[in-house]
């Protein structure tokens, strides 16, 4: 079976999918991420979910059908590739959004071939916005 290329690398995942106890929060914060790096905003589907697509990727932002509350992975962290660029003008956006800063600023990490920004957005879920450098 042949597996989808997406700018040239390997599409593992088709889609990442986050609770949220404030859909209007969540907007509002991913609505800016999403902008800084040149996609759209959310539209919201006939269940009430928000969907964003980007670059051949699908979030989707959603209360938890359970009818609990959404909670956030202790550990875990979703990456979306950009430039270093775009992940200063993301991290700023979400800042400005409602989201906090997490892990060191944004910025190459030394002995790493890595340039990452880290948020939380409003539910407390990681984000990390990663560019490799190059040689």
């Amino acid at each position: 079976m042949a597996i989808k290329t997406i700018q040239g690398r390997h599409a593992v995942f088709s889609h990442v999918t986050l609770g949220s106890n404030d859909l209007d929060k969540s907007k509002k914060f991913y609505d800016a991420l999403f902008t800084a790096i040149g996609g759209k905003p959310a539209f919201t589907d006939p269940k009430g979910r928000l969907v964003y697509t980007h670059n051949g990727g699908m979030l989707l932002i959603l209360k938890p059908i359970d009818g609990e509350p959404a909670t956030h992975a202790n550990g875990g962290t979703i990456g979306f590739r950009m430039s270093a660029e775009q992940a200063d003008a993301w991290h700023a956006a979400g800042v400005a959004n409602g989201g906090t800063t997490c892990e060191d600023p944004p910025g190459p990490r030394e002995g790493s071939p890595f340039y990452l920004a880290y948020l939380r957005d409003p539910d407390g879920n990681k984000l990390c916005a990663l560019d490799y450098l190059k040689n």
